[in-house]
């Protein structure tokens, strides 16, 4: 009876796991009325656990090259999380030059399961940006720096989804817009936001300013351009974030 009380109470917890990561998460039902909008205030913890991981393997990689490290780092990365927002990236990619400027095709094209040329392009040249930060953090000795982007990255999603129209009027993103909480969403993106300047000091000021300006940046981009987010936008907005926290915590690390 308890095991079955705890599980009730980490529901929300498990649906975002499952819905965010490939670990092996079974729920003995699929997500209930407004249990996807209470699954949305874990996803800075999903992108903790994610962090906590890859730290944990990088601790394993120390005596390996920096080099080596690092793309095993990342390989493990884009394998926990499925790819899953690496393809809204692809997809982005493509509406956005195949789109045209127009709305509608932009949209179509987005549904379109085939992955254009620009999708690919842009996707190599993300890892290839991922790459090198993670190696830089490892040669600087920072690698517990690598588990506050999956974190941020994440928290974007919900400020994205609390501040965004989602265009769709089906889907799971849809669902997650229409169930989210507006209060709690606050609460957790400030204590998010809180910690993390806690834990690296004022340089933390300036590198979640940098990602409160590449949400700005992409958020008018999709307003301009689509009135609203879509699942693929906020993944594209989750990789893009993930990547420029990156670069400004290995500049930041760089002698």
């Amino acid at each position: 009876m308890k095991t079955d009380r705890l599980t009730i109470h980490l529901r929300p917890l498990l649906i975002a796991l499952q819905f965010l990561t490939l670990l092996p998460i079974s729920l003995s039902q699929a997500p209930q009325s407004g249990e996807s909008g209470r699954a949305l205030l874990y996803y800075p913890l999903v992108g903790l656990l994610i962090g906590g991981m890859l730290y944990g393997l990088g601790e394993l990689l120390e005596n390996q090259p920096d080099h080596l490290a690092a793309i095993l780092l990342l390989t493990a990365w884009v394998g926990i999380t499925g790819a899953l927002h690496l393809d809204g990236l692809a997809d982005s990619a493509d509406a956005w030059l195949g789109g045209l400027g127009d709305r509608q095709r932009t949209l179509e094209i987005m549904q379109d399961p085939r992955c254009g040329s620009l999708g690919v392009v842009v996707i190599a040249l993300l890892l290839l940006l991922k790459f090198a930060t993670l190696q830089t953090l490892l040669n600087q000795g920072s690698l517990a720096l690598l588990m506050i982007p999956p974190v941020v990255g994440r928290t974007a999603l919900v400020a994205l989804l609390l501040t965004t129209p989602y265009v769709r009027t089906e889907g799971l993103g849809s669902q997650l817009a229409r169930e989210q909480k507006t209060n709690p969403s606050r609460i957790v993106i400030g204590l998010t936001a809180l910690l993390i300047t806690i834990w690296l000091g004022p340089s933390g000021i300036v590198h979640l300013s940098v990602s409160v300006i590449c949400l700005l940046l992409l958020r008018h981009l999709m307003m301009k351009r689509l009135q609203g987010t879509t699942g693929d936008s906020a993944g594209a907005l989750l990789e893009i974030i993930e990547a420029t926290l990156l670069v400004s915590l290995a500049l930041a690390a760089t002698p």
